[in-house]
């Protein structure tokens, strides 16, 4: 288990490479819900997305033999960007698999932060040619989200959201496989144990929701979702833990009610969201997530890495 002093201690390690991001009143947001609505701006972070986070400091944490070897990972996207500048900040080689159909977005942004990037077939052959590549040329597999350092550099997201809003009634998180809101909620939890913490995923990508059902980390037969920043096939082991001790509850929502959130952020917050980036905002206005009048919420608005042919057609 990630203990709250491990979220503490990665904070003065990556502070320097990353930016405390802002939080946003968004009362035009929040009023026709009942609710006092901030949104955690993190898709102004480095690299769009809050997953340099844990990449910084999953970098920061190698030793020099793992240095030299070089890194490999499997990724949609946002992990991919994240490590590519993590591993180039730190002078260490990275290759990144992506499926084939990745976004071509996020696939040129990994290449622009100095990564190799090999596009593969389907998500289960991306990750068996990513474990290939870790054998044949002896690289360091670094895992998107089910690994504790990872985890702890999210978590430090969860420290800004105190800071920013120390009376914070709930959090709302995007999951997609589970290293961001496991961080969150260990850091959170750990200064303001009141603040209830909730997670959100796609209908057609909810690894976590069906590990909670069953009760042990779950793996889905099918993915179809737009957010495909919310779209592993399974849900971390080690996140699944932390998410079963400390979340207050896991909802779903639809690829529609993601794209009205979306068109929303843009209108009205003038956020460039991605799809994953809506979600939070999605349950709170569909009323999947309980609140009471008056209540103080923060919404993680995870990334903003969109390409734009793809808006076109979403919007």
């Amino acid at each position: 288990m990630v203990q709250p002093e491990a979220v503490l201690e990665a904070r003065p390690r990556i502070a320097k490479s990353m930016h405390t991001t802002p939080m946003l009143r968004a009362s035009s947001l929040g009023e026709p819900l009942g609710i006092d609505l901030h949104l955690k701006a993190e898709l102004f972070q480095k690299t769009g997305s809050f997953k340099v986070r844990g990449a910084l400091h999953k970098v920061s944490r190698l030793d020099a033999v793992e240095r030299r070897r070089g890194l490999v990972t499997i990724s949609a996207g946002n992990h991919a960007a994240a490590l590519a500048y993590a591993a180039t900040s730190a002078g260490v080689a990275c290759t990144v698999v992506m499926p084939a159909n990745a976004n071509p977005t996020k696939a040129e942004a990994t290449r622009a932060y100095g990564a190799e990037v090999l596009l593969h077939g389907d998500v289960q052959q991306a990750f068996e040619r990513c474990h290939q590549l870790e054998r044949e040329r002896n690289l360091r597999y670094i895992h998107a989200f089910d690994d504790p350092e990872i985890i702890a550099g999210a978590g430090t997201l969860g420290l800004e959201c105190i800071e920013q809003l120390p009376d914070a009634d709930a959090i709302v998180v995007p999951v997609g496989g589970g290293g961001l809101i496991a961080g969150v909620a260990i850091a959170v939890k750990h200064l303001r144990a009141q603040t209830r913490i909730y997670g959100v995923e796609p209908q057609g990508a909810a690894a976590m929701w069906k590990s909670l059902q069953e009760g042990r980390p779950a793996t889905l037969d099918k993915i179809h979702t737009v957010a495909d920043g919310l779209a592993p096939p399974m849900a971390g082991k080690l996140n699944f833990e932390i998410v079963r001790r400390y979340v207050d509850d896991m909802v779903q929502v639809s690829d529609a009610e993601i794209l009205a959130a979306m068109r929303d952020l843009m209108t009205r917050a003038k956020l460039f969201a991605e799809p994953a980036g809506a979600a939070a905002l999605a349950a709170l206005q569909t009323g999947r997530i309980p609140t009471t009048p008056g209540a103080r919420v923060i919404a993680v608005v995870s990334g903003g890495n969109i390409d734009l042919e793809q808006l076109r057609t979403l919007l």
